[in-house]
């Protein structure tokens, strides 16, 4: 029996699947703001979203908003082939290695997205597989603590564990250490920015950073987060509940919890950065690429600029946003060897 949410999904998946004329008709008029076009398709899956009445998950509970989260994701996940998985544990953590195809013995560290309160292991799923495969580089993806159960600095100090861990156990996992990397989307990429400064700092081997849409500074005074504060899926009320979740008090300029403030070593590993036209987290990430590239740190700024954020989860429906992926994977692998 078909269940609501599976409908839904199907729906979506037919939708995103048509031609891109039908989805401009369908759509609506373009959105165009900060001189930048709205995908076409990106545009219905957010009216199919309205008209579907999905609440976000800042308006539910924290359980509740964790279902959504895990919903909305397995909504545009699709069936993403992989080498290998397996589940294991790292730092005493949950944790999942994806292994592609054509093993380059390479490794992304991977955090997830989800304002520190949500997202985990099945809610990445199917971007690991997709970026693993697509790269040739490993994904280790981690499920470290959330909040507000385990506010700042759990996240921060899980991420520096499980960087410690990976590096020791580098030849039990069969991976280089010359050629190990942290990523991460949103939240998770604000983790592995700081997993980078104190790798630098302290002398740990990392050869790449890999920032999606990454939270930078939570003060958040920038013209993209007055602009796509509302309509484009993360909305002000999401961010301001994630900072009050995980900054819990503390001070939003202390740099383990806004890297955009702290004294940037310069040794650090080359990054990329990736942002979104329509986010609100769009300038916070610019902003740091050009603070990266002050400190002479080699930094690569890419920006999408007609997806919003979130798009580093849909890689099993449309056109535009699979397309982005398919372009940070390849610039994954060109970095790490793996193609």
């Amino acid at each position: 029996m078909l269940t609501r949410e599976r409908v839904e999904a199907l729906g979506l998946r037919a939708a995103m699947a048509l031609p891109e004329r039908v989805q401009r008709a369908l759509g609506g008029r373009p959105v165009v703001r900060d001189g930048q076009t709205l995908a076409a398709d990106v545009r219905l899956m957010l009216l199919l979203q309205r008209l579907a009445r999905e609440r976000g998950a800042e308006t539910v509970p924290i359980p509740e908003g964790r279902a959504a989260i895990r919903r909305h994701t397995a909504a545009t996940a699709g069936r993403q082939p992989i080498g290998s998985v397996r589940d294991l544990r790292v730092a005493g953590l949950p944790a999942r290695l994806y292994t592609p195809t054509r093993d380059s013995g390479a490794l992304l560290l991977f955090f997830h997205g989800g304002g520190y309160m949500y997202g985990d292991l099945e809610s990445h799923d199917a971007p690991c597989r997709f970026l693993a495969e697509r790269s040739g580089v490993r994904v280790l993806a981690m499920d470290y603590r959330l909040s507000p159960e385990a506010p700042f600095p759990a996240a921060y100090d899980d991420a520096l564990a499980a960087h410690r861990w990976v590096v020791e156990h580098a030849d039990e996992l069969a991976v280089d250490r010359a050629r190990i990397a942290a990523g991460g989307d949103s939240a998770g990429a604000n983790l592995a920015t700081v997993v980078a400064i104190e790798a630098a700092r302290t002398g740990l081997p990392l050869a790449f950073q890999l920032l999606i849409y990454p939270v930078t500074d939570a003060v958040r005074d920038t013209d993209s987060a007055r602009l796509f504060s509302e309509g484009f899926y993360l909305t002000k009320a999401f961010m301001d509940l994630a900072g009050r979740s995980y900054i819990a008090g503390h001070d939003e300029r202390d740099p383990r919890i806004s890297p955009l403030y702290a004294e940037i070593p310069g040794e650090m590993a080359p990054a990329l950065v990736v942002t979104a036209g329509f986010d609100p987290l769009r300038d916070e990430g610019e902003a740091y690429a050009r603070r990266l590239a002050e400190a002479g740190v080699p930094v690569e700024m890419h920006r999408f600029p007609d997806q919003i954020h979130g798009f580093f989860n849909v890689v099993g429906v449309g056109r535009t946003s699979r397309a982005a992926n398919a372009a940070i994977a390849a610039k994954l692998g060109a970095a790490l060897g793996g193609q």
